[in-house]
């Protein structure tokens, strides 16, 4: 198995692989693990909880909490750990994560496959209705629920400032 993490983080023109560690409808958190070069469990959700869309990383980047910086995968079909998509940035949800008096960013980035018809249309986070937007702020905060971290939620931006966060993670990488 490849280590995930050093893959590269950019596709092509405008486009960069994300990394499945969560498939959508999914009640358990994984996450990718570079030392054990699987993935394993990190937490499961509260009852009658699931991810509403895929959920994972982008390789080659590291955000403020250590990890690979967060993406969100916007699409209706099925997906497992493990799975590189191609996609085109749409956005980013600004956050800021407080546990045990430790405070830092942990955003998530928005993206939808190159390939997908039903997501073609989305090019912006603005594009997604403004209780669609409140619904996943409301899943982030309830994912948090069981444990000691609160998020305040800083904002919605659209694909440059994405990009420009992107960027930023990609200059604190190291290879694992």
């Amino acid at each position: 198995m490849p280590n995930y993490c050093n893959l590269p983080l950019f596709a092509g023109e405008g486009e960069v692989n994300a990394v499945v560690e969560t498939p959508r409808g999914s009640r358990a958190k994984l996450a990718y693990e570079p030392k054990l070069e699987s993935f394993v469990l990190r937490k499961s959700l509260l009852t009658g909880l699931t991810y509403p869309h895929d959920w994972g990383f982008l390789p080659s980047t590291r955000a403020d909490d250590g990890d690979p910086l967060d993406v969100t995968i916007i699409h209706d079909a099925a997906t497992f750990p493990g799975l590189v998509v191609v996609c085109r940035v749409i956005g980013i949800l600004k956050i800021e994560q407080t546990s045990k008096a430790r405070s830092e960013r942990n955003d998530r980035v928005f993206v939808v496959p190159t390939r997908s018809h039903a997501a073609r249309a989305l090019n912006d986070v603005a594009d997604l209705s403004q209780p669609f937007r409140e619904e996943l702020q409301k899943f982030f905060a309830a994912t948090e629920e069981l444990e000691d971290t609160t998020l305040d939620f800083l904002g919605w931006e659209g694909p440059q400032a994405a990009l420009q966060a992107i960027a930023e993670t990609q200059k604190n990488f190291v290879k694992t």
